[in-house]
Protein backbone atom coordinates (compact mmCIF):
# COMPACT_ATOMS: atom_id res chain seq x y z
CA UNK A 1 0.00 0.00 0.00
CA UNK A 2 1.47 3.37 -0.97
CA UNK A 3 2.50 5.65 1.88
CA UNK A 4 0.04 8.50 2.41
CA UNK A 5 1.33 12.05 2.56
CA UNK A 6 -0.28 15.10 4.10
CA UNK A 7 0.78 18.47 2.74
CA UNK A 8 1.36 21.06 5.46
CA UNK A 9 1.93 24.72 4.58
CA UNK A 10 5.56 25.80 4.95
CA UNK A 11 4.69 28.52 7.46
CA UNK A 12 3.03 26.01 9.79
CA UNK A 13 6.01 23.62 9.51
CA UNK A 14 8.40 26.44 10.35
CA UNK A 15 6.37 27.38 13.42
CA UNK A 16 6.26 23.80 14.68
CA UNK A 17 9.99 23.34 14.15
CA UNK A 18 10.79 26.61 15.92
CA UNK A 19 8.61 25.65 18.90
CA UNK A 20 10.11 22.18 19.24
CA UNK A 21 13.68 22.83 18.12
CA UNK A 22 16.36 20.77 19.83
CA UNK A 23 19.99 21.75 20.25
CA UNK A 24 22.97 19.46 20.56
CA UNK A 25 26.04 20.13 22.71
CA UNK A 26 28.95 17.81 21.89
CA UNK A 27 32.07 17.65 24.05
CA UNK A 28 35.47 16.38 23.00
CA UNK A 29 37.36 14.77 25.91
CA UNK A 30 41.14 15.19 25.77
CA UNK A 31 42.04 18.82 26.37
CA UNK A 32 38.40 19.89 26.74
CA UNK A 33 37.02 18.01 29.74
CA UNK A 34 40.34 17.56 31.55
CA UNK A 35 44.03 18.28 31.01
CA UNK A 36 44.78 14.87 29.57
CA UNK A 37 47.17 16.38 27.02
CA UNK A 38 49.76 16.88 29.76
CA UNK A 39 49.48 13.19 30.72
CA UNK A 40 49.38 12.11 27.05
CA UNK A 41 52.62 13.94 26.38
CA UNK A 42 54.23 12.68 29.57
CA UNK A 43 53.59 8.99 28.83
CA UNK A 44 54.39 9.42 25.13
CA UNK A 45 57.78 10.99 25.93
CA UNK A 46 58.49 7.95 28.09
CA UNK A 47 57.45 5.65 25.22
CA UNK A 48 59.94 7.26 22.85
CA UNK A 49 62.72 6.81 25.39
CA UNK A 50 61.77 3.24 26.35
CA UNK A 51 60.95 1.84 22.90
CA UNK A 52 63.04 3.86 20.48
CA UNK A 53 65.83 5.30 22.61
CA UNK A 54 64.92 8.85 21.57
CA UNK A 55 65.64 11.41 24.29
CA UNK A 56 64.65 15.06 24.35
CA UNK A 57 61.11 14.63 22.99
CA UNK A 58 58.93 17.56 24.07
CA UNK A 59 55.20 18.08 24.45
CA UNK A 60 55.24 20.45 21.47
CA UNK A 61 56.48 17.62 19.22
CA UNK A 62 53.05 15.95 19.41
CA UNK A 63 51.05 19.04 18.43
CA UNK A 64 50.31 17.98 14.83
CA UNK A 65 48.69 14.80 16.13
CA UNK A 66 46.46 16.29 18.84
CA UNK A 67 42.85 15.23 18.38
CA UNK A 68 43.62 12.79 15.57
CA UNK A 69 43.85 9.59 17.59
CA UNK A 70 46.71 7.84 19.37
CA UNK A 71 48.42 6.57 16.22
CA UNK A 72 48.72 9.98 14.57
CA UNK A 73 49.74 11.48 17.91
CA UNK A 74 52.72 9.13 18.11
CA UNK A 75 53.59 9.51 14.42
CA UNK A 76 53.65 13.32 14.76
CA UNK A 77 56.51 13.29 17.26
CA UNK A 78 58.36 10.58 15.36
CA UNK A 79 58.32 12.69 12.21
CA UNK A 80 59.50 15.72 14.17
CA UNK A 81 62.57 13.66 15.10
CA UNK A 82 63.08 12.37 11.56
CA UNK A 83 61.69 8.91 12.17
CA UNK A 84 58.97 7.15 10.13
CA UNK A 85 57.46 4.38 12.24
CA UNK A 86 56.11 1.13 10.84
CA UNK A 87 52.50 0.15 11.54
CA UNK A 88 53.75 -2.51 13.95
CA UNK A 89 55.87 0.01 15.86
CA UNK A 90 52.94 2.43 16.09
CA UNK A 91 50.62 -0.33 17.31
CA UNK A 92 53.10 -1.39 20.01
CA UNK A 93 53.72 2.22 21.04
CA UNK A 94 50.03 3.14 21.32
CA UNK A 95 49.20 0.02 23.34
CA UNK A 96 52.03 0.67 25.80
CA UNK A 97 51.14 4.37 25.90
CA UNK A 98 47.60 3.52 26.97
CA UNK A 99 48.89 1.20 29.68
CA UNK A 100 51.13 3.96 31.04
CA UNK A 101 48.26 6.46 30.84
CA UNK A 102 45.80 4.25 32.72
CA UNK A 103 48.44 3.50 35.36
CA UNK A 104 48.93 7.23 36.02
CA UNK A 105 45.17 7.78 36.12
CA UNK A 106 44.81 5.06 38.76
CA UNK A 107 47.31 6.86 41.02
CA UNK A 108 46.79 10.56 40.39
CA UNK A 109 43.67 12.77 40.37
CA UNK A 110 42.42 14.24 37.10
CA UNK A 111 40.00 17.07 37.87
CA UNK A 112 37.86 18.55 35.11
CA UNK A 113 38.67 21.96 33.69
CA UNK A 114 36.75 24.83 35.36
CA UNK A 115 33.24 25.30 34.01
CA UNK A 116 32.95 21.90 32.28
CA UNK A 117 30.61 20.10 34.66
CA UNK A 118 28.58 23.24 35.25
CA UNK A 119 27.98 23.74 31.51
CA UNK A 120 27.02 20.09 31.08
CA UNK A 121 24.60 20.30 34.00
CA UNK A 122 23.04 23.49 32.67
CA UNK A 123 22.44 21.87 29.26
CA UNK A 124 21.09 18.64 30.73
CA UNK A 125 18.52 20.56 32.75
CA UNK A 126 17.14 22.17 29.60
CA UNK A 127 14.32 20.45 27.71
CA UNK A 128 15.60 21.83 24.40
CA UNK A 129 19.21 20.60 24.79
CA UNK A 130 20.83 17.19 24.49
CA UNK A 131 24.43 16.41 25.40
CA UNK A 132 26.98 14.05 23.86
CA UNK A 133 30.60 13.01 24.36
CA UNK A 134 32.61 12.45 21.16
CA UNK A 135 36.30 11.57 21.37
CA UNK A 136 38.96 9.94 19.23
CA UNK A 137 40.24 8.17 22.34
CA UNK A 138 39.56 4.47 22.82
CA UNK A 139 36.66 3.27 24.95
CA UNK A 140 38.97 2.14 27.77
CA UNK A 141 41.05 5.30 27.85
CA UNK A 142 38.24 7.85 27.41
CA UNK A 143 35.90 6.19 29.91
CA UNK A 144 38.71 6.23 32.49
CA UNK A 145 39.12 9.97 31.94
CA UNK A 146 35.38 10.60 32.19
CA UNK A 147 35.14 8.62 35.42
CA UNK A 148 38.15 10.43 36.91
CA UNK A 149 36.64 13.82 36.02
CA UNK A 150 33.25 12.72 37.43
CA UNK A 151 31.41 13.32 34.15
CA UNK A 152 27.89 11.74 34.14
CA UNK A 153 28.56 10.29 30.68
CA UNK A 154 26.13 7.39 31.10
CA UNK A 155 23.36 9.97 30.88
CA UNK A 156 24.68 11.20 27.53
CA UNK A 157 25.29 9.92 24.03
CA UNK A 158 28.86 8.61 24.13
CA UNK A 159 30.88 8.07 20.95
CA UNK A 160 34.56 7.12 21.11
CA UNK A 161 37.40 6.16 18.81
CA UNK A 162 36.45 2.49 19.06
CA UNK A 163 33.15 3.32 17.31
CA UNK A 164 34.60 4.90 14.15
CA UNK A 165 36.89 3.95 11.28
CA UNK A 166 38.01 7.47 10.39
CA UNK A 167 39.59 9.82 12.91
CA UNK A 168 39.55 13.62 12.88
CA UNK A 169 39.69 15.74 10.78
CA UNK A 170 37.20 13.32 9.19
CA UNK A 171 33.67 14.26 10.36
CA UNK A 172 32.55 10.67 11.10
CA UNK A 173 32.86 11.04 14.89
CA UNK A 174 30.63 14.11 15.08
CA UNK A 175 28.15 12.88 12.49
CA UNK A 176 27.70 9.76 14.62
CA UNK A 177 27.25 11.86 17.76
CA UNK A 178 24.62 14.05 16.09
CA UNK A 179 22.82 10.94 14.83
CA UNK A 180 22.87 9.53 18.36
CA UNK A 181 21.28 12.73 19.61
CA UNK A 182 18.76 12.57 16.74
CA UNK A 183 19.60 16.20 15.97
CA UNK A 184 20.71 17.74 12.68
CA UNK A 185 24.46 18.53 12.86
CA UNK A 186 23.64 22.13 11.90
CA UNK A 187 21.80 22.42 15.23
CA UNK A 188 24.81 21.20 17.22
CA UNK A 189 27.84 22.91 18.74
CA UNK A 190 31.05 20.93 19.19
CA UNK A 191 33.47 22.03 21.91
CA UNK A 192 37.05 21.40 20.80
CA UNK A 193 40.62 22.29 21.65
CA UNK A 194 42.50 21.33 18.48
CA UNK A 195 42.54 22.43 14.82
CA UNK A 196 41.77 18.91 13.56
CA UNK A 197 38.70 18.78 15.81
CA UNK A 198 37.47 22.12 14.52
CA UNK A 199 37.92 20.90 10.94
CA UNK A 200 35.97 17.73 11.74
CA UNK A 201 33.12 19.69 13.35
CA UNK A 202 32.90 22.04 10.37
CA UNK A 203 33.02 19.14 7.90
CA UNK A 204 30.10 17.59 9.79
CA UNK A 205 28.12 20.80 9.33
CA UNK A 206 28.16 21.72 13.02
CA UNK A 207 29.19 24.94 14.75
CA UNK A 208 32.29 24.90 16.94
CA UNK A 209 33.51 26.56 20.11
CA UNK A 210 37.26 26.27 20.68
CA UNK A 211 38.86 26.50 24.10
CA UNK A 212 42.54 27.44 24.34
CA UNK A 213 43.55 24.60 26.66
CA UNK A 214 45.91 22.93 24.17
CA UNK A 215 46.60 25.43 21.39
CA UNK A 216 46.92 29.19 20.92
CA UNK A 217 43.88 31.11 19.72
CA UNK A 218 45.58 31.84 16.40
CA UNK A 219 45.58 28.12 15.59
CA UNK A 220 41.88 27.83 16.46
CA UNK A 221 40.62 30.72 14.32
CA UNK A 222 38.36 28.52 12.17
CA UNK A 223 36.05 28.04 15.16
CA UNK A 224 32.85 30.10 15.48
CA UNK A 225 33.92 31.27 18.92
CA UNK A 226 37.15 31.00 20.91
CA UNK A 227 37.35 31.18 24.69
CA UNK A 228 40.03 30.70 27.32
CA UNK A 229 37.76 28.74 29.65
CA UNK A 230 34.31 27.14 29.57
CA UNK A 231 33.57 29.25 32.64
CA UNK A 232 32.96 31.98 30.06
CA UNK A 233 30.25 29.94 28.30
CA UNK A 234 26.53 29.62 28.98
CA UNK A 235 23.63 27.94 27.21
CA UNK A 236 22.22 31.20 25.86
CA UNK A 237 25.51 31.99 24.09
CA UNK A 238 25.64 28.48 22.62
CA UNK A 239 22.05 28.77 21.43
CA UNK A 240 22.84 32.06 19.67
CA UNK A 241 25.87 30.50 17.93
CA UNK A 242 23.71 27.67 16.59
CA UNK A 243 20.90 29.96 15.45
CA UNK A 244 23.23 32.45 13.78
CA UNK A 245 22.95 32.14 9.99
CA UNK A 246 26.06 30.94 8.20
Amino acid sequence: MPESKVDVPDAICYTLNAMNKLYGLIFDVDGVIADTEAVNARVSIKIFADLFGIKGVRREDFEAGIGRGAQEYVRAAARTHGMELTDEQVEHATQLRQEYFLDILSKEPLPPFPGVLELMEEAMQREDFRVAIATSGTLEKSSAVLKAAKVPFKQMVYINGSDVKNKKPDPELFLLAAAGLAINPADCVVIEDAPSGIQAAKAAGAKCIAVTNSADADKLREADLICDSLEQMDIETIQKIIDKPI
